[in-house]
């Protein structure tokens, strides 16, 4: 592997209109990656709209991160044949059509259909923003460029779920797509004037590897179907389940092999020949755990153990969102400064002692108690991303950014998809493991658990609106309390679980090499 970065070639001093183009690029990947989790707190209310069972509306999420992990490596090969500029157009303006698709879905089929294709199509958007950062703008500019596509990627998956949930509580479902035109159009409309990068090659649709195409779905789609709906499905007990890790595992080695033989291949392997590319896809892949991670944990929390509104739970996941966007334009001027693993390791410890003080909740945990976490979680992930993708992207040769920055977003993307599934299943394990440690500790030969039956039974026998045994709603009750403790204590494991990962992971800063000189975008 390349222990010293490869310096990229210069780019001319973009024009105002570059930069203003460039802006209405990160716009519309903001739409994209908002896009994978705005549907996260509504499903109920579309599941009602629609009339779906509730493992049909978990497709409703599948279905669009399946589409797009599979054309987040595709981007690379799809620029070099339509030019960036084409590719993002063609990608923010059938996202939005998709979009408006959605809003209008009549049935379940429908809807799933049209979330794939709205994931397909706008997932180009996401790599070929990424690409755009160091293509279009010169080494002076591109840490800038890269604190602001950090802060999306960051502040878009925490602020959806909470940005969902508030538009169905105030309006209705169908806006979760609906507020996509507006800004979709403008973009589709203005990205052609002012962005010009490259010039399309189109006679590389002649060599086109659909067996590589192929291959990646087999691979990436199956291996999302597998993360998503493993722990509904109880993994590997289930036959469909098994069915799919077999295919993405075949897949995944025949496309290695095919992209290594082919003359034109689809995918950028080469580029882990760069020791900090392979490096930083591995990190991004660990910081996507916690981004998708504790943006899905903190509301389940305070929605379902403290009971808050939509409302309520975006007032406190605002924080995170704030954090994010006080320290990224800090995170770029470190990484000008300072060696990029000593910003990572900050980073790591930051992240870590977020979710460390997350793992002593209780019924009475509030906005106050819940304050210091989430700005610890939010400066260390922009401090994470915006170093990362700084290192991994800005050594790589200009004839890989394009294809490298695909295959480090399915990394980011891949991360949060396991995460998610890891979380779940840990969660479930631990909150029956907690119930029954609870409930056996609370037997009739436990003098303080039976007084606080007979207790609850004589207030329960004093209500009228109670209809029959008094006991037997006391237990009832009782036993409501030790299934919400058994909760609160699976939620606080899991947070540990995620600090726990991030300190087996901080060591892997040091496999990164050294920089030449601080500023490592300028590379």
């Amino acid at each position: 592997m390349n222990d010293v970065p490869s310096p990229q070639a210069s780019a001319p001093i973009p024009s105002r209109g570059d930069i203003f183009g460039f802006f209405l690029m990160v716009v519309g990947m903001f739409m994209a990656i908002l896009d994978i989790q705005i549907v996260a707190s509504s499903l109920p209310q579309i599941q009602a709209g629609i009339s779906a069972s509730i493992d049909q509306v978990t497709w409703v999420q599948t279905a669009y991160l399946v589409a797009e992990v599979v054309m987040i490596p595709l981007s690379g090969w799809l620029a070099k044949v339509m030019s960036t500029r084409w590719l993002f157009v063609m990608s923010s303006g059938g996202f939005t059509v998709m979009s408006v698709a959605c809003a209008f879905a009549w049935d379940t089929q429908s809807m799933i259909v049209f979330r794939a294709a709205q994931g397909f199509i706008g997932g180009a958007m996401i790599p070929t923003v990424f690409a755009a950062n160091f293509k279009l703008l010169p080494p002076s500019m591109r840490m800038m460029g890269t604190v602001i596509i950090g802060l999306t990627a960051t502040v878009a998956p925490a602020a959806g779920p909470t940005l969902g949930g508030y538009i169905t509580e105030h309006f209705s479902w169908h806006w979760l797509f609906l507020i996509n035109i507006v800004p979709g159009l403008i973009v589709t409309a203005l990205v052609p004037l002012f962005v010009d990068i490259d010039r399309p090659d189109w006679g590389l649709f002649r060599k086109i590897d659909l067996l590589g195409i192929v291959l990646i779905a087999g691979f990436l789609g199956s291996l999302e179907i597998v993360l998503d709906e493993g722990p509904r499905e109880d993994w590997f007990q289930s036959h469909v389940i098994l069915g799919f890790a077999v295919l993405s595992v075949v897949s995944a080695v025949l496309l290695i092999w095919r992209e290594l033989v082919i003359e034109h291949p689809v995918l950028e392997l080469h580029a882990f020949l760069n020791r900090n590319f392979t490096m930083g896809c591995i990190l991004t892949f660990v910081i996507g755990t916690c981004l998708y991670g504790q943006s899905y944990i903190l509301p389940q929390f305070l929605s379902r153990v403290r009971g808050f509104s939509s409302l309520q739970v975006g007032e406190v996941m605002a924080v995170t969102g704030v954090a994010m966007f006080l320290a990224a334009p800090i995170a770029g001027q470190l990484g000008q400064r300072f060696d990029a693993r000593k910003i990572l390791f900050v980073g790591f410890i930051l992240v870590t002692l977020g979710l460390w003080l997350n793992t002593k909740m209780t019924t009475e945990v509030g906005f106050d108690q819940l304050i210091w976490p989430q700005i610890a979680r939010g400066t260390g992930l922009v401090l994470c991303m915006v170093t990362i993708t700084a290192a991994a992207l800005g050594t790589l040769p200009p004839d890989l950014v394009g294809g490298g920055s695909g295959l480090f977003n399915v990394f980011r993307n891949m991360g949060g998809a396991l995460g998610l599934a890891l979380i779940n299943t840990q969660w479930d394990g631990r909150y029956d493991r907690h119930y029954w440690w609870l409930a056996e500790s609370i037997g009739t030969t436990d003098q303080i658990a039976t007084d606080q039956i007979t207790q609850m039974t004589r207030q329960m026998a004093t209500h009228p609106e109670i209809n029959g045994d008094p006991m037997l709603a006391a237990v009832r009750q009782l036993g409501g309390e030790i299934a919400q403790q058994a909760s609160i204590m699976a939620w606080n494991d899991v947070f540990f679980m995620m600090a726990v990962a991030f300190v087996c992971a901080t060591p892997l800063i040091l496999l990164l090499a050294k920089p030449e000189h601080p500023d490592v975008a300028a590379h």
